[in-house]
């Protein structure tokens, strides 16, 4: 049957596959075998458009955990392909699928490598999507009036172009009206973007309308409406797995119970809301408020355990928030600053530990954890120092490949002749002067073979003229290549870990990091800062 299927699908056409694919979305067998046959026939077609687009279908309908896979072997077959266009659409589908997972600086790197490509190519559709995923990220940093004006840009450009990232433009600008209070503004684009999907014959933004006017309606003190509406489009949302909408819903509708003065029903949505935080540690600067709302309460029951539990899930969404909106913490008010947030944590562990144990041990954790953040603190500046000293050794290392000649009086290493120790090291002359070692998952075994040698005696060759094993020989001469790039082309030092290990050859990216600090003496993002600094100061002058 398997085989009557496939010469059947033979003559069918990518367009009537993809058919296949869509119409197959509830049979996950029968659309794994279409997912399948797509890719294997784009690749005997050696089609690298289609073959792009048989690895983008597996990331729509796989589970989450897979589709980083398959976007990487997108990005992998575009290169290949050496099609601009195909590489920033390959990187933009890899940004795409971190911001659904809410990780969002992977998700602007990504962005940024693929409007690099992008922008050398005349693809208008490709040039706007980047716009969009960018003032998404713009949105989500607190940038409204720059996301604004790039969503008006998409509206302007995708009505005419794409019905559903036309709904979505209006979507997002609708939002970015809400954050800077413009509530008038915001009904009435979601009001609109309901009749355009009228008119358009496209309900699949409805609900997302419906769930903006339900929290516009909260900024407008309508609660109840906004318990309505928000409420009507959970089902919808949480059937789409859209946690990061069904946490906003939540945190309003618990929100709007609360000022009409039903705190227990409001702590119950509040519940919800740490429940997703728990398990996709997904917070927004706004939501900080759902503990500060739940403490508050536990603080009016005099509930100690519960005021330091959620005083300790506060900090820890302080945490995930300086890490993700270092643009933001200035911006942002906080009801319970950081050292108040402390200072009470503080105070009811002593509580506690005026129950349970004498001053002598609380007299010791204290200076315990003194002594701990004295030596983290002197532990800080000492590798800052370390890594200012070892970046300035780098920046005034010469970079010339030296030439290396048989020792005077060496006749041989071990059972190797004087004239075999030559002929190897002028071949690994030229290997390192080709750049040969950007090539991945190269061994002493697949060298030795061009060398026409063997892995022992190459070894031995590269330990005795080099000074290092093979392994690590390797890895310097790759990120000795890269911190000279570095250095020349500021684009680069946009990549991420996992784009710079791909450009100069790593099989992973924890390898890369490995051996970037083994060899430059200090982390990737420390060294790229710092050339940013020099490059600002030399623009100032």
């Amino acid at each position: 049957m398997e085989s009557k299927i496939s010469d059947t699908l033979q003559r069918k056409s990518y367009d009537y596959l993809f058919e296949r694919i869509e119409a197959t979305a509830k049979d996950k067998a029968k659309q794994a075998h279409y997912l399948q046959y797509f890719l294997n026939k784009a690749k005997i077609d050696q089609n690298s458009e289609e073959i792009v687009n048989g690895y983008k279908n597996y990331i729509f309908y796989l589970p989450e955990k897979l589709k980083l896979v398959y976007a990487d072997s997108m990005i992998h077959s575009a290169k290949k392909a050496n099609d601009n266009a195909l590489i920033g659409a390959s990187y933009l589908s890899k940004g795409i699928v971190y911001y659904g997972q809410k990780k969002h600086k992977y998700a602007l790197d990504n962005y940024l490598i693929a409007d690099n490509y992008i922008s050398k190519t005349n693809d208008k559709y490709l040039i706007y999507k980047v716009k969009y995923n960018i003032a998404h990220i713009k949105y989500y940093l607190g940038f409204y009036d720059e996301a604004i004006s790039l969503f008006n840009e998409c509206i302007d450009y995708f009505k005419e172009n794409n019905t559903r990232a036309y709904l979505n433009s209006l979507h997002s600008l609708g939002l970015c009206y809400n954050r800077i209070g413009n509530y008038g503004l915001c009904s009435e684009i979601n009001e609109k973007g309901i009749q355009e999907g009228i008119r358009l014959d496209n309900n699949e933004m409805k609900e997302y309308f419906i769930h903006s006017e339900g929290v516009n309606e909260y900024f407008k003190n309508n609660y109840t409406t906004a318990i309505k509406k928000i409420s009507a489009t959970i089902p919808t949302i949480n059937k789409k797995k859209d946690f990061a909408n069904e946490s906003v819903g939540y945190f309003y509708i618990g929100k709007s119970y609360w000022n009409l003065h039903n705190r227990e029903m409001a702590l119950q949505y509040f519940f919800k809301v740490d429940k997703i935080f728990d398990d996709k540690e997904y917070i927004r600067p706004d939501m900080r408020q759902n503990y500060e709302l739940i403490i508050k309460y536990y603080k009016s029951k005099k509930d100690l355990n519960k005021q330091l539990y959620y005083i300790e899930k506060l900090l820890k969404a302080d945490s995930v928030l300086d890490n993700r909106f270092r643009y933001l913490s200035g911006r942002v008010r906080k009801v319970y600053d950081t050292k108040v947030l402390l200072k009470e944590k503080q105070d009811i562990e002593d509580l506690f530990n005026k129950r349970q144990y004498n001053d002598f041990i609380f007299t010791g954790i204290v200076v315990l954890f003194f002594l701990i953040v004295s030596f983290i603190t002197y532990r800080h500046i000492t590798n800052k120092n370390i890594y200012r000293k070892k970046f300035e050794e780098l920046m005034e290392k010469n970079e010339a490949v030296p030439k290396t000649e048989v020792k005077n009086g060496d006749n041989g290493i071990g059972n190797i002749n004087k004239d075999t120790v030559a002929d190897i090291l002028k071949q690994l002359e030229k290997f390192e002067k080709d750049k040969k070692f950007l090539a991945k998952d190269l061994t002493s075994a697949k060298l030795a073979s061009i060398f026409n040698s063997n892995p022992k005696y190459l070894s031995m060759i590269i330990y005795e003229y080099r000074g290092k094993k093979f392994v690590k020989y390797i890895a310097d001469l790759k990120i000795d290549y890269l911190i000279k790039l570095l250095k020349e082309d500021a684009k680069i030092r946009k990549y991420s870990n996992s784009a710079l290990a791909e450009e100069v050859g790593f099989s992973s990216t924890k390898t890369f990091t490995q051996a970037f600090f083994a060899q430059a003496g200090c982390p990737t993002s420390y060294f790229i800062g710092e050339l940013n600094k020099i490059s600002q100061e030399n623009e100032i002058l």
